[in-house]
């Protein structure tokens, strides 16, 4: 059965990034992640991290699978979605309004992830400026994902996963060191009961 791990974080997020993906490897599901970074910036972001460890890191373009091993980027100036294909889950690279100024933005992705893989999911928040992610977060969490938010001490800026927090979203509060560890053990874990579900209003 397939399963997603999907990621939000904006500053200090690319510091952070790195410690999460230094304790994963090839076998660990496929990854979507937003990053809140400018046009470029999001590619030069990818071509770095797959640089770096033994994942195939890349900027995502418009049908990608999400596949084993595989950490697709959202590429800034455009949202990225999550689809449910015969052959397990893909993405939709969007040109909608930006969200608050921004594009991506994490919300877009989460809610499209709970709607897509609901209790197939794994969805984390990272350090962050704002509340970007909480709510799509929650949606994750209410069909079905384990969730999780970086803790107050291992951030740059306590911002998204404090909302996070506050709302209700995460399941764990978890320092950065120890998230890799959380990933490997929340994939044990017996699928939740949830349902596919429409995003929240507003």
């Amino acid at each position: 059965m397939s399963r997603v791990i999907a990621i939000g974080l904006s500053t200090g997020g690319v510091q952070a990034i790195e410690v999460l993906l230094h304790g994963l490897d090839r076998q660990t599901p496929g990854i979507v992640m937003v990053q809140h970074m400018p046009e470029r910036f999001t590619a030069a972001l990818a071509a770095r991290l797959d640089d770096l460890f033994d994942l195939d890191v890349r900027e995502a373009v418009h049908g990608d699978r999400v596949r084993d091993g595989t950490v697709l980027i959202a590429p800034g100036g455009r949202h990225m979605e999550l689809r449910r294909t015969a052959i397990g889950f893909a993405v939709a690279i969007a040109e909608a309004a930006p969200v608050n100024h921004h594009r991506p933005w994490v919300d877009v992705l989460f809610s499209w992830v709970a709607r897509c893989a609901g209790p197939q999911a794994l969805g984390i928040i990272m350090t962050g400026m704002g509340s970007d992610g909480a709510r799509g977060l929650l949606e994750m969490r209410r069909a079905g994902a384990y969730t999780a938010a970086q803790d107050e001490a291992s951030c740059v800026v306590y911002g998204m996963p404090a909302a996070a927090a506050q709302l209700g979203s995460a399941d764990h509060i978890v320092p950065l060191s120890d998230l890799a560890d959380w990933v490997r053990h929340a994939l044990t874990l017996p699928l939740r009961s949830g349902r596919l579900q429409a995003p929240l209003p507003g």
